[in-house]
């Protein structure tokens, strides 16, 4: 089966001029069919702050309002997103953004009432507001567009088929475009980020834990070595194994090539 890799990569790395660069030699490096999963949420509360509109995060998830479902449209599908195509063919890449809009690609449910563990420890019901739920990826759609030489570059963005777009979580996005595609593809999925791995120590690059599964993992989670942000990304990447994504890798973003990190199984 054809090798294929799906590289998420944060709003950290696709927002600095020199981190991005050296981000899409590395990704046009990469040999075989390839995925570009983008972030931005950066850009997205600069932007926000630049119109007045205040940004909330809960449990590292941004709540989306109405008008901060206008900013993540912006920023994210339009802004963020055409920058890197742009600049993927300038560097030889046939690339093409989307959405989960797009030809249908990825379709959700806006998300429900949630039950969310804040930081002093309690537990509260949360509106996220315009944030959506992965119902469907169509795999056959993305593959088809691969087996033509294009590359997709993904947006965090999705829709739910009755008109409306919904954010939706980067890591979420990659792992929902890489079990789509591992049918017709064996596929490595790369979540890419400032740091060189899970780690133990975070002010140590070198504490990164080398293996990460299902009971390591609650392990972690108990102990407080992984919290916020970091907890849904491997969540995604278990989901993805489980799946039948043949390997995920958190790892930095200037190790894309699937040789250092933290491997999850």
């Amino acid at each position: 089966m054809k090798q294929l890799t799906v590289v998420k990569v944060g709003g950290k790395i696709v927002e600095d001029e020199g981190t991005l660069q050296q981000l899409l030699k590395d990704f046009s490096a990469i040999e075989g069919a390839k995925v570009l999963v983008h972030g931005g949420g950066r850009s997205a509360t600069k932007v926000a702050a630049q119109l007045g509109i205040e940004s909330t995060m809960i449990g590292g998830r941004r709540v989306t309002d109405a008008e901060m479902l206008n900013v993540v449209t912006m920023v994210y599908g339009g802004l963020v997103n055409k920058n890197i195509v742009a600049r993927l063919q300038a560097c030889g890449i046939n690339a093409l953004g989307l959405t989960g809009a797009d030809m249908n690609v990825m379709r959700s449910h806006k998300r429900p009432l949630k039950k969310v563990k804040m930081e002093d420890g309690t537990e509260q019901m949360v509106d996220f507001g315009f944030v959506g739920d992965v119902d469907e990826c169509d795999g056959k759609m993305l593959a088809t567009l691969i087996a033509e030489g294009i590359v997709p570059v993904m947006a965090p963005l999705t829709h739910d088929k009755e008109g409306h777009l919904l954010n939706t979580n980067a890591d979420t996005i990659a792992g929902e475009t890489a079990k789509a595609l591992a049918p017709y593809f064996d596929v490595t999925l790369i979540y890419s980020f400032e740091h060189a791995g899970v780690l133990t120590d975070p002010e140590d690059e070198a504490s990164v834990i080398p293996h990460i599964n299902a009971e390591s993992f609650e392990l972690l989670k108990a102990d407080g070595t992984v919290s916020g942000g970091m907890i849904p990304k491997i969540e995604n990447a278990l989901e993805a194994v489980e799946a039948g994504v043949k390997r995920v890798i958190i790892t930095k973003a200037d190790a894309i090539d699937g040789t250092k990190g933290t491997i999850i199984s």
